[in-house]
């Protein structure tokens, strides 16, 4: 023994270890697909003669005899991956049929091997063709007492027509299912065009083909930048629909009427490898969570086909918002990474694009061909050895039974005298005498001829490249009226549409949008109450005893209210989170942290292009986008900068048609002056709108100038004034101003 260091021999037998676990578990092999588990599982279901015509068998006879003979692992693994080959929910072309339960698409196991029974299917046979016919070369099984096939010959695309995962030592791979007539497609593109452009191959691989449909979302550049490098993803989304239509198209909505003018959406496929029963749960839980607010219920109606039900809150709701909101939030859609790593011809980690998967996977094929040719070849020679021999025995038949007859050691003797081989002189001897017939001698020179004829144009094939090409390209054509486009198999199920990303669905898109009247008293107590009620009813308002109405509002319950406070803060209510009108509502500061010594100055619904004028109790203010003061927190926003003893005093939305503010003091002075002037701030203190000697300012309103200043006369008349003569008081900003019109109100509010 000799010493090693042991840093050093650490990473020599750990990368023993990852060699042999992407080699022999986890990587596929690109020629047939496979990983080694799968590979044997076939093998030892070939060598039980598990054939599609024949019945079925027990699944633990199978995993029994690939455990014991090929593959020396668990049980449990080996019947994992059994199940899998059986899913026609995972494998797009399922390689083993099974009776039993072997699992479905709500994501429950399979029954135990003891319970279910197994065949080949028609694919797994095609994918095994041409074993016994010199094809492929065999290695000896782990304990040397079996042989098993060291790839499979088959012509079908396997490995991208189901597809394959895996996780290795250091690298993984994740190759999405596929439609085969469309590889078939493709791999005939590149038998006429070696060379030929990435874009001609996509034109037959549209794309990914999953066993479960959906719809592929991504662009034409994303899927083709993926197929080039062998590395991207994809986008699967659900498919909404109400079935089928007469033409065999899917109806693209999914919207299904119900009585009463409501509607639900259904759906009737689901992303590839997305659990039916745990997608279920995912959106009940939204539901519980109050997350997706206009999603009322999700029902499971599946029985032969897939149909999950999804009911909104009201037949109001958007269908498309309700969809783009299940996207976002849910697994219907999901995300199928690509990486195209596999095992190429020299049991090497690659990781390929399409255009040199297809092309390794085409020279396999040619060299399949070659060998199946050469093994037949000297099948046709050891033939026409015996044929010849028999000739020989038929023209001498008379001298061949004297030999026979007289001779101690005929063997000897024939050899040497017609000058045959052992193998010709033993097949005489071992001839029935009913084979002695005229009619058998016609026959062998008539198949010495065919043979003849035949090793002489698989010799042709052999040595002519071109003729191998075309062999292949007549025997992917034959196999792609098997699994062509138009077969029930064959019939591509996935859907390949762009869509756009999906979007942020805005907050107030998933609240039902209804009318409210939104009350707030003096004491801060705030409720919403169903549809707008008129101005003139307010006063039949119902408030606690001491209490009365401050301000009352209408709205939609998809806004938000802005509540200014004294202090200059701006808080922010969603009004579908008010309490109803059928009592007195919450107090204001449950939902906000108003500060107890503020008052509340202003209630107005939000709206994304409104404008506010803000003016201090010291003259100060200026112009505030609504969208910039609203609050995301409950603390609120210090929008206005106010001087010491100063409070904000007034907040109004202002109209796209106003261009003019009329500003009145304490001291009773006004001035009207151009909106202009007021700068528009985010946050501040805002310019001087009026000077004072004494008091302060108190009240303002932007207002249109050719339509004059209003305001509200005395009494319960609820009647207007307006003055369209306002030249005396059209000052610059910042003047103290001058007494007002006659009949100005005595508590110098515009109303």
């Amino acid at each position: 023994m000799t010493d090693t260091p042991f840093d050093s021999a650490l990473s020599e037998r750990y990368l023993v270890y990852a060699l042999s676990t992407i080699t022999a578990r986890s990587l596929p092999d690109l020629r047939d697909g496979l990983k080694p588990v799968h590979r044997r599982l076939l093998w030892a279901m070939r060598a039980m003669r598990l054939d599609p015509s024949q019945g079925y068998k027990k699944s633990a006879r199978v995993v029994g005899d690939v455990i014991g003979k090929f593959h020396p692992h668990g049980d449990v693994a080996v019947y994992d991956a059994m199940v899998r080959l059986a899913q026609d929910f995972s494998l797009r072309y399922p390689l083993v049929d099974g009776q039993g339960n072997f699992g479905n698409i709500d994501g429950d196991n399979a029954a135990a091997y003891r319970y279910t029974e197994a065949r080949l299917t028609r694919v797994a046979v095609d994918l095994m063709q041409g074993l016994d016919e010199g094809t492929v070369d065999f290695k000896p099984t782990y304990n040397g007492e079996d042989e098993e096939p060291e790839i499979m010959p088959g012509l079908f695309p396997n490995l991208l027509a189901n597809g394959a995962s895996g996780i290795a030592v250091g690298m993984a791979t994740n190759i999405p299912p596929h439609n085969a007539a469309e590889v078939i497609g493709a791999a005939l593109v590149l038998i006429e065009n070696p060379r030929a452009a990435l874009s001609e191959l996509l034109e037959h691989v549209k794309g990914p083909d999953f066993p479960t449909g959906g719809i592929v979302v991504d662009s034409a550049e994303t899927i083709a930048h993926a197929y080039e490098t062998g590395r991207g993803g994809f986008r699967v989304r659900a498919r909404f629909s109400t079935g089928k239509l007469d033409d065999g198209s899917w109806e693209d909505s999914g919207i299904e009427k119900q009585p009463g003018g409501t509607w639900q959406l259904v759906i009737s496929e689901i992303p590839y490898g997305v659990a039916k029963g745990k997608l279920i749960e995912q959106i009940a839980q939204l539901i519980a969570d109050k997350k997706l607010p206009i999603l009322e219920d999700v029902r499971d109606e599946s029985a032969e086909d897939l149909r999950i039900v999804i009911e909104p809150k009201s037949r109001n709701v958007d269908p498309d918002i309700l969809k783009e909101s299940l996207y976002r939030l849910t697994d219907l859609e999901n995300r199928f990474a690509l990486n195209l790593n596999v095992l190429d011809a020299t049991r090497t980690p690659k990781v390929m694009g399409l255009h040199q998967l297809l092309t390794e996977w085409l020279t396999h094929q040619i060299v399949v061909l070659v060998r199946r040719a050469q093994h037949r070849i000297a099948k046709i020679d050891d033939r026409l050895e015996l044929v010849a021999g028999y000739i020989i025995a038929f023209l001498n038949l008379d001298r061949i039974i004297e030999i026979i007859r007289t001779e101690d050691e005929p063997k000897p003797v024939m050899i040497a005298e017609f000058i045959l081989t052992d193998r010709q002189a033993e097949a005489i001897l071992n001839m029935r005498l009913r084979s002695l017939r005229k009619l058998e001698e016609m026959e062998l020179k008539r198949e010495q001829a065919d043979l003849t004829a035949e090793r002489e144009e698989l010799v042709k094939l052999v040595e002519s490249p071109a003729r191998q090409k075309t062999r292949l390209r007549k025997d992917l054509e034959k196999l792609r009226a098997v699994y062509g486009l138009e077969t029930l198999l064959g019939a591509r199920r996935t859907t390949i549409a762009e869509a756009a990303p999906a979007r942020d669905i805005p907050l107030d898109a998933m609240i039902e949008k209804e009318p409210v009247t939104v009350i707030l008293s003096k004491r801060g107590w705030i409720r919403a109450q169903r549809g707008h009620v008129a101005a003139d009813q307010w006063a039949e308002f119902k408030f606690k005893e001491g209490d009365e109405l401050l301000f009352a509002a209408h709205a939609q319950t998809t806004d938000k209210l802005l509540i200014a406070a004294s202090d200059g803060r701006f808080f922010t209510v969603g009004a579908d989170k008010l309490p109803g009108g059928r009592g007195f509502g919450e107090p204001l500061r449950l939902m906000v942290d108003i500060d107890p010594e503020a008052r509340i100055v202003a209630m107005i619904p939000a709206s994304a292009e409104g404008r506010l004028l803000l003016a201090s109790s010291s003259g100060h203010g200026f112009i505030a986008q609504m969208a910039e003061v609203v609050a995301e927190t409950r603390k609120g926003r210090n929008v206005v900068n106010l001087k010491p003893k100063a409070a904000l005093a007034i907040v109004r939305p202002i109209l796209a048609s106003d261009d003019s503010v009329a500003v009145v003091g304490e001291n009773r002075k006004l001035v009207v002056f151009p909106l202009a002037e007021v700068p528009v701030m985010a946050r501040g203190q805002g310019v001087m709108l009026q000077r004072y000697r004494d008091g302060g300012l108190s009240d303002a309103v932007s207002f249109a100038f050719a339509d004059g200043l209003s305001w509200a006369m005395g009494g319960d008349t609820g009647r207007t004034r307006t003055e369209t003569d306002l030249a005396p008081w059209r000052v610059a900003r910042g003047a103290a101003g001058r007494m007002p019109p006659t009949g100005f109100p005595r508590n110098n509010r515009f109303g």
